[in-house]
């Protein structure tokens, strides 16, 4: 760099020293300047870190990545983006993964390198490392340095200041060492903040380090820790300008034109008190047409009338994959103008929909469907409480006031399919919901089992019947069908819970070709046995994955040879494809599958299966804190639970009624040392053994919202056995109904 004139004393004037450093952002530091101004000696170069200190503390100036200098509020000359569009001439427009001002960020055009060996690709939602070149017009464009990986390792923690310098403790009990960080200049961080950050690699020994991406909150703000799990397992939160502006210029659909009329029939929403949107309406009469017993009407909300193939919506929407859901908010796969309202299903308003009417016999069999593209009106937004206490006898002001036989016709369509899925050996695996409940200032109020009633299963029945027709519907079309597939449980798992099973007189056919019957016969065996709820956390374990992909593989846990989703295309797009390849296939209108979209099904199905998980894995981390932080206000009190886990570690204990679960460390159990019998589901340790399912009562000792843990000590439990191994510890004999006094905290 040109050494530069300087006023008097050697050292550039505060304009010069800030015209500098614009010029060339996050590449110099004190040596560029003094050279570059041609400052030498000590005085002189105290003089410059005088006038560069008051620059700092004014907040004219900060640091970027190492020592290099920058205009505060500027973008670095290096940083972290997310892809957020791709414009009409295929470049990728990307913001700042991280942005404090309260300005909106501001969007950076990324170019190829020129010359060299080609920069990467980034696609949307892609995370990049760019290099920023700041341009004449105030604007930016950035070189693309590295792409970094889909899902890409993050770390949550809290930003602890210590003698030794700043450090991120993670919230992930699986990560035990804290990292090493700096603040990253702008950004204002206070002991014990919740932080976004991102590991750096490096081939040096001694701690790691981790890069600053955002700041999150504090653990006491409300919302803390949802934005744990969105911000840990990277949950898009943030709709590109270009989708919120076609939600918000969408409009009812209020004329007919092509669509089928159902504003006649009393279609009605059934959902839980906690809704947050409606997309599903059905209705039931008996019939003798198509010589069936029941005619059944499921409508759906066309998204597809708004979220047309390759516009912004549908690309926010296929980032996304499906709506997340958490106690206190939701984050939806489509903007709110379209999930809360438009595609909302609401009481007494005209709604576009896609409807299937459904013919089904007495014994539950589908013998006919038909699909349309309709406007609906609904009749009446129920709960399922009200509608089961309808049933009983019960009827609510909303209920009374619907068309006479309505809800006792849904009933009578329920029971039908109840008996197809019975005979058909569909899996009715009982596993309690875990319902959260929020108080007026945003904290846990209680947590309960959600109750599940017969209002309930109707509902799923009814849908089920929906998604089996959408899928045979487009195979007889020879239509690509993006299907919900759950492939039978593999071989080796197989044979670990026919293993179990033996354990307890319980048998499981052997062969290659399992049958969801072969799991039903057993769960009927132990449902009114002591080993029912082990049995049914078993055979849970057991099963595959379901996916979603173009290839059919049926669906093993409902006995079905063919299964799309069709019912909810509002929170997951792989119903929005199922939506348009019927509308393809049956000439219903625009918004269609485009021709050419099933070469990329394979793809699709991958990354809509890898953003289900992603979700799930959320929504279960954000539980699990949950939980601990209502745990951690009943620490020393005693509970009722059951062994849902056995390791070399301990055993997993879950709380009846809440569900809660939490570890009991081995070296707290007495009898030790243990050893895991993995055919029985047993840790067996000196003269006590421990097995699946069976009752314990525990202390809760230890309970931490951050880490997600909860810790128990044994109070009663265990059973006793004849057969004692020698050891050199002394045996701690178990009291049943007695405490252990020697309890290892």
């Amino acid at each position: 760099m040109p050494a530069r004139k300087t006023d008097g004393g050697g050292l550039p004037s505060r304009d010069a020293l800030l015209a500098f450093i614009a010029d060339n952002p996050g590449r110099v530091g004190k040596r560029d300047i003094a050279r570059a101004f041609g400052i030498s000696g000590s005085h002189q170069r105290a003089e410059l870190n005088r006038l560069l200190r008051e620059l700092k503390d004014e907040g004219q100036i900060g640091r970027s990545a190492g020592k290099r200098l920058e205009l505060a509020g500027d973008l670095p000359s290096e940083l972290i983006v997310e892809v957020i569009q791709i414009d009409d001439e295929g470049i990728a427009i990307a913001e700042p993964l991280m942005w404090q001002a309260d300005s909106p960020p501001p969007k950076i055009p990324l170019k190829a390198q020129s010359g060299g060996r080609s920069s990467p690709a980034p696609g949307l939602g892609d995370r990049a490392i760019i290099q920023v070149r700041h341009l004449a017009d105030g604007g930016y464009e950035g070189h693309v340095r590295r792409v970094l990986s889909p899902d890409p390792q993050q770390v949550v923690g809290v930003f602890k200041r210590t003698p030794s310098g700043d450090r991120i403790q993670p919230t992930d009990r699986k990560q035990r060492n804290e990292y090493h960080t700096e603040v990253p200049a702008g950004l204002e961080l206070e002991h014990g903040d919740l932080v976004l950050a991102e590991p750096i690699p490096s081939r040096r020994f001694g701690p790691e380090s981790a890069r600053i991406v955002r700041r999150l909150g504090t653990w006491d703000d409300t919302d803390a820790v949802s934005l744990i799990a969105i911000a840990a397992h990277g949950i898009p939160t943030r709709f590109p300008d270009g989708a919120l502006t076609e939600a918000e210029a969408a409009a009812p659909v209020e004329t007919l034109e092509k669509r089928t009329d159902l504003r006649s029939i009393p279609l009605v929403t059934i959902d839980g008190a906690d809704a947050r949107d409606y997309d599903d309406a059905v209705f039931a009469e008996p019939t003798k047409e198509h010589h069936s017993a029941w005619h059944a009407i499921v409508a759906i909300a066309d998204v597809t009338h708004y979220v047309r193939p390759g516009g912004e919506l549908d690309r926010a929407a296929y980032r996304r994959g499906n709506s997340v859901y958490f106690p206190d908010r939701v984050v939806p796969m489509l903007p709110e103008r379209l999930s809360n309202d438009l595609c909302s299903l609401l009481p007494g308003e005209d709604r576009a929909c896609m409807a299937v009417h459904l013919w089904i016999g007495n014994d539950g069999t589908l013998q006919h469907w038909k699909f349309v593209r309709g406007l609906m009106h609904s009749a009446a937004r129920l709960i399922y409480e009200e509608v089961q206490a309808h049933r009983d006898g019960e009827a609510s002001e909303k209920t009374a006031a619907l068309p006479d036989g309505l809800i006792d016709n849904l009933y009578g369509v329920y029971a039908a399919l109840r008996q197809a899925r019975v005979e058909r050996g569909a899996l009715d695996i009982e596993r309690p919901e875990r319902q959260v409940e929020m108080g007026d200032d945003g904290r846990i109020a209680r947590i309960f089992l959600r109750d599940r009633h017969d209002s309930h299963k109707m509902i799923e029945e009814l849908m089920i019947a929906a998604n089996v027709a959408a899928a045979r519907q487009l195979e007889d079309k020879n239509m690509p069908v993006m299907y919900r597939v759950h492939d039978q449980p593999s071989a080796e798992k197989a044979e670990n819970l026919r293993e179990y099973l033996q354990s307890l007189g319980l048998s499981l056919r052997k062969g290659s070709q399992l049958r969801p019957i072969d799991f039903a016969q057993i769960l009927k065996r132990v449902k009114e046995t002591e080993h029912k709820d082990a049995v049914n956390e078993s055979v849970l374990r057991s099963q595959s994955q379901a996916e979603y992909g173009p290839h059919n593989l049926g669906h093993f846990g409902l006995g079905l040879t063919a299964y799309s989703h069709f019912t909810s295309p509002i929170r997951r797009y792989a119903d929005v494809l199922v939506h348009r390849a019927l509308i393809r296939a049956l000439h219903l209108g625009p918004g269609g599958l485009p021709d050419d979209a099933d070469a990329a099904f394979d793809k699709t199905g991958v990354h809509l299966t890898a953003a289900e998980r992603r979700a799930v894995r959320a929504e279960r981390d954000a539980m699990d804190r949950y939980m601990a932080d209502y745990m951690s206000n009943h620490i020393g009190e005693e509970m009722q639970g059951r062994i849902v886990g056995i390791g070399r570690f301990g055993i997993f204990v879950r709380i009846n009624g809440i569900e809660a679960d939490g570890l009991l460390p081995a070296r707290r159990l007495p009898g030790g040392p243990f050893r895991v019998v993995d055919n029985r589901q047993e840790l067996e340790g000196n003269g006590i053994v421990f097995r699946l399912g069976d009752p314990v009562t525990v202390e809760l000792v230890e309970a931490d919202a951050v880490a997600a843990t909860v810790g128990f000590d044994l109070v009663e439990g265990g059973v006793e056995t004849r057969k004692r191994r020698p050891t050199k510890q002394p045996l701690r004999k178990p009291h049943r109904g007695k405490r252990h006094k020697n309890k290892r905290r």
